[in-house]
């Protein structure tokens, strides 16, 4: 039997707490499996996305991609793992994207299409671009990241850069949506009783500005399931 989690470096404080129980508890399994079409359709009702809500002096535009594409007609979604030689968020997971850079890129969408073709290979033109997220800070980093979620038609055949990506992982959403996987804790560090997400995968811990990504992402996909 796998152990889930991985060596990621958590700064966990130790007056970390147990935070809230997964938004989709109440679903049985066979309602957590979602098809691409099942996300199309539910992407395709967002609202308008909101800007963080807190954004830390001094934060730097960036972007990401959540690239989704189907297989034995489950959706998985397309994440990376950081080098241990990175100057910040050693062996992290995360979602292809960087910072908004003025003079290269014309939007923040550009940006994210740009850093998915650089740090994992996928062509901007194998991107069907279904829906802005929900803007999210950063505190340490400080970045204020903008989401996209990008529809792949098959499986892409990608090739990361050493320099910037250790390996490619996908998962299907319903290992997200397990009752095993995700856990939220509430921390006193930098904000008082901030929610702070994980969803721990056989190998590997999703924390951070990915978790936090995800978890907004994967509740709206099963609202009114």
């Amino acid at each position: 039997m796998s152990v889930r989690g991985g060596r990621q470096r958590i700064p966990r404080p130790p007056t970390a707490r147990a935070g809230a129980p997964p938004p989709w508890a109440h679903l049985p399994p066979e309602r957590r499996h979602l098809s691409l079409d099942d996300v199309r359709r539910r992407v395709a009702e967002l609202s308008p996305p909101r800007p963080p809500q807190l954004v830390v002096p001094g934060s730097r535009a960036a972007a990401v991609l959540v690239p989704l594409f189907e297989e034995d007609g489950e959706a998985r979604v397309i994440l990376t793992k950081r080098p241990e030689h990175m100057p910040s968020h050693r062996g992290e997971i995360a979602f292809p994207g960087g910072k908004v850079q003025p003079d290269v890129d014309a939007t923040v969408l550009d940006a994210a299409l740009r850093e998915a073709a650089e740090e994992i290979g996928l062509p901007r033109s194998a991107v069907e671009i279904a829906a802005e997220l929900d803007g999210i800070s950063t505190i340490a980093s400080r970045f204020t990241i903008t989401p996209f979620v990008g529809l792949l038609e098959t499986r892409p055949e990608l090739v990361p850069d050493p320099r910037e990506v250790a390996k490619v992982l996908d998962v299907p959403l319903s290992d997200l949506l397990d009752d095993g996987a995700y856990r939220e804790e509430r921390w006193d560090l930098g904000i008082p009783d901030r929610a702070v997400y994980f969803f721990e995968l056989a190998d590997e811990t999703v924390w951070g500005a990915t978790a936090r990504i995800l978890a907004g992402f994967l509740e709206h996909l099963v609202e009114g399931r």
